[in-house]
């Protein structure tokens, strides 16, 4: 992005090119962090109002050293922080501690952001006036089951109706609740303060809520574009929905609000299947709702996973079920864990995580 386009759609923010920081909250990423941290380093963005922050979850396999190696030799500068609490919302806020940028971008190690991303983000925040932007994501796989599972990520049928997962790039520009890798004005972080340390997952949702709730608005726009590199395997998959479910509960009793009706579906379904098969072994009236239950699931399933991918519909089809019973396993384990907690509504967020802009 030139100078004279952000002159021309000048507004909030300071100087003809904002300056940017990315935050790259990392932790064992060796397989992906150099295509990840080289989409960041390869921004059409001018490169002296960009620095990098790559805050590491002190990592034990060969990260940290990719991260050095690359910044040896890299036009923008990158500094590698630590973060003892090897969490993202305690990575998040080590880098928010050292930003510097008028403009603030997340970008995960799992993920490949395209050269006009941060350009994109930039120009819509000066023209529409929004607090945060993001796109649709194209989740993408490396092997037949990492495509397999893609698939499923990117479907309604597995995650319901979230708006970045499934809007495809040619969908229209809206406002929305939450997006991925988001790029925010520095004034909306100094307005909403810090991520939520307590949170292992679902921060973002909480975040941008929090956000929001404030007054902010969070735009998806097609023209903000990032691939986004699923789980290899079906049991990561599940241990990191069955994690978006457990933490999903603490979002709920800090902000019941946040919940959107999709969020309940796994729940329900899971309720469903325990309470009919535990109904099954004390009545015929029993085996034939886990018969209905679990049957109507099973068809409707994989006549949608064919549909989505016929070359690979079984794995797809497995998916889909690690997606919803993961997810409602953990929801159903985080009401019993913090079952205690529903009138604790603190949060564990720092009310002002930025640096002074006079800093040095």
């Amino acid at each position: 992005m030139t100078a004279g386009e952000l002159n021309a759609a000048a507004g909030g923010l300071k100087g003809a090119v904002p300056t940017v920081t990315v935050i790259m909250p990392v932790r064992n990423e060796e397989a992906f962090i150099a295509r990840s941290l080289g989409a960041v380093l390869g921004q059409d963005y001018e490169p002296a109002a960009v620095d990098v922050l790559v805050v590491d979850g002190m990592s034990d396999d060969a990260t940290r050293y990719i991260v050095r190696t690359m910044a040896e030799d890299a036009e923008v500068p990158i500094r590698l922080l630590d973060n003892p609490g090897r969490i993202a919302p305690t990575a998040l806020n080590v880098g928010l501690r050292h930003a510097r940028g008028e403009v603030i971008v997340r970008v995960d190690g799992h993920c490949e952001i395209a050269p006009d991303y941060v350009s994109a983000g930039v120009r819509h925040l000066l023209q529409d006036g929004v607090d945060g932007v993001g796109g649709p994501l194209d989740t993408i796989g490396d092997t037949p089951t990492a495509r397999a599972i893609a698939v499923a990520m990117g479907h309604r049928f597995g995650v319901g109706g979230s708006a970045f997962r499934t809007a495809g790039a040619d969908a229209p520009s809206r406002l929305v609740d939450t997006v991925a890798f988001p790029i925010y004005r520095r004034s909306a972080i100094e307005l909403a303060g810090g991520f939520d340390e307590e949170l292992v997952r679902n921060q973002d949702d909480e975040y941008n809520y929090r956000l929001r709730k404030l007054g902010g608005q969070i735009l998806l726009t097609g023209d903000v574009r990032a691939k986004y590199y699923s789980r290899s395997g079906f049991r990561s998959l599940w241990r990191q929905y069955y994690q978006y479910g457990v933490w999903k509960v603490r979002v709920l009793q800090k902000h019941t609000r946040q919940m959107r009706p999709r969020q309940f579906v796994p729940l329900i379904f899971v309720l469903a299947l325990l309470t009919t098969l535990a109904a099954a072994t004390v009545s015929p009236l029993g085996r034939l709702g886990f018969a209905a239950v679990t049957g109507t699931y099973l068809v409707t399933n994989l006549a949608v996973a064919l549909r989505a991918h016929p070359s690979g519909f079984l794995r797809v089809a497995l998916a889909f079920s690690i997606l919803h019973l993961s997810y409602g396993t953990g929801f159903l384990v985080g009401l019993v864990r913090f079952a205690g907690r529903w009138g604790d509504r603190q949060g564990r967020a720092p009310s002002s995580v930025l640096p002074p802009p006079s800093s040095t």
